[in-house]
């Protein structure tokens, strides 16, 4: 099975009780945002901009909790921001465990590492020895990790312990070079790819969550899968990228760049997505195939963003996760209040402009799960592809070359430090060349471009000129 059989009967047994109770519209997955401050500003994120005036607010822990508890949503992906800096994350994912959801941690990797070593500090004994080992001998964690872990924690305080109900959900755009300049910092894909390795020593489910943008190359998102399935990959979720407001204004304001020629339009995406089906029949990706075929411009699906509503700090956003017309207080008064039929693309004809672009899965993968534009034997593929032997790990992934930029010098800053290092070379107008940097990855932006302001690059370029000038 693609998915853990007591996940999909679980969601399964949700849809047939509403089905049967004639519900017009309840939630399949909730998208929690317990705060919007994040380590890395992602080129294609407006959430920054978005909910700039209110970047140290957090909701408290009971108003997640209660928030899960009022949609009743069987599954609940905890996204944000970077939700492993929120300050009760352990104790969130716990919760909700215990209330009896699948939990999905969306996560940029950078602290997954450390979350982990935290479950071993409270779980080590002497038992748990060969599996350190093992961590050491793959230089995942340091000789003072083991020392720390090995010490133990006294305090009771939970942590994210693996479990079939849990998943790592870790954000990749690509391989290491597009991966490392769409979120503005070198060296997170290799950070993220060592989280990964990490977590499947230690029996974590980990998911990968991908967006193709305009620049993205298909064969690229299959060599990803390849080198994903071969690290053991549990699954994979992709979206096309989708030029929302928000999105919009930070890449024009931020970046100074033109959104056109970033993001998708719909025909962009049935051409960047027209493969998917055959990449469904060789890798894990999440999701029905009704919304694969829809992707691949095989059919039309109707919008159905009432089924992943989003609660962040200000309420129940609506109408969806990407499209912000307003928040409410209850998830059911946002259900009543808001015109769904304002919303969508119908028969080729998008009902509001913004929507004219949008083919992203928060809006209409659940329309392929509900079957909103039922045909006939929709049912029986959707069981197939989910309850059909999973796929087998690609045995050649380790032939991708997956550490293409930062890990090789050929990262986005490699060029303007060697310029720095080598004046004369840029003077005179050749190419530098880099050496492997193995300096270790800071997590307070103090390396690489991880301040997402461009500060780092401007002042080496800048210099670079100034070298040229002289």
């Amino acid at each position: 099975m693609r998915f853990p059989l007591a996940l999909t009967a679980k969601i399964a047994r949700h849809i047939i009780k509403h089905k049967l109770a004639r519900t017009p519209k309840f939630a399949l997955v909730l998208q929690l945002e317990p705060l919007h401050t994040c380590n890395l500003t992602c080129t294609g994120c407006g959430r920054i901009r978005e909910y700039s005036t209110s970047l140290k607010d957090m909701m408290s822990l009971e108003d997640c909790l209660a928030s899960a508890n009022e949609c009743e949503a069987p599954m609940v992906s905890i996204c944000g921001g970077e939700p492993l800096i929120y300050p009760k994350i352990e104790e969130l994912v716990d919760g909700l465990l215990e209330q009896a959801r699948i939990v999905y941690v969306c996560t940029n990797g950078m602290f997954m590492r450390k979350k982990m070593k935290d479950h071993l500090a409270s779980i080590y004994s002497p038992e748990r020895e060969p599996t350190l080992l093992k961590l050491l001998h793959e230089k995942l964690i340091s000789d003072k990790d083991a020392e720390i872990i090995r010490k133990g924690r006294n305090d009771r305080r939970p942590t994210i312990r693996p479990t079939q109900w849990m998943y790592w959900n870790v954000h990749i755009d690509g391989l290491e070079y597009t991966h490392d300049l769409i979120v503005e910092r070198e060296g997170v894909f290799k950070e993220c790819v060592e989280a990964v390795r990490m977590a499947k020593i230690l029996g974590y489910q980990v998911a990968t969550n991908t967006t193709v943008y305009k620049e993205t190359q298909a064969q690229e998102i299959e060599e990803m899968f390849k080198f994903f399935s071969w690290l053991g990959v549990d699954g994979h979720t992709i979206s096309p990228g989708y030029d929302y407001d928000a999105a919009k204004k930070d890449m024009a304001k931020r970046l100074g760049r033109d959104p056109k020629d970033f993001f998708l339009t719909r025909e962009m995406t049935r051409q960047k997505f027209k493969d998917i089906q055959k990449w469904g029949e060789r890798f894990t990706i999440f999701g029905t195939t009704v919304y694969q075929e829809f992707l691949a411009g095989k059919r039309e699906l109707t919008c159905t963003a009432w089924a992943i509503p989003t609660r962040n700090i200000r309420g129940w956003k609506a109408p969806c996760y990407l499209m912000t017309d307003g928040h409410y207080a209850g998830y059911r008064e946002m259900l009543e209040k808001v015109d769904w039929n304002k919303y969508g693309v119908v028969n080729g004809v998008a009902r509001d402009p913004r929507c004219e672009n949008c083919m992203v899965h928060c809006g209409y993968d659940p329309s392929g799960a509900l079957g909103t534009n039922f045909k006939r034997g929709d049912n029986w593929k959707n069981f197939k592809y989910n309850f059909w032997p999973k796929p087998a790990r690609y045995e050649r992934g380790h032939e991708v070359n997956a550490f293409n930029g930062f890990s090789i010098g050929k990262g986005h800053l490699a060029e303007a430090k060697a310029a720095i290092n080598n004046p004369r070379a840029a003077t005179n107008g050749a190419r530098p060349v880099m050496r492997p940097r193995e300096e270790p990855l800071e997590h307070n932006g103090s390396k690489g471009c991880g301040s997402g302001d461009q500060s780092q690059r401007g002042e080496l370029l800048a210099k670079i000129k100034a070298s040229k000038d002289a």
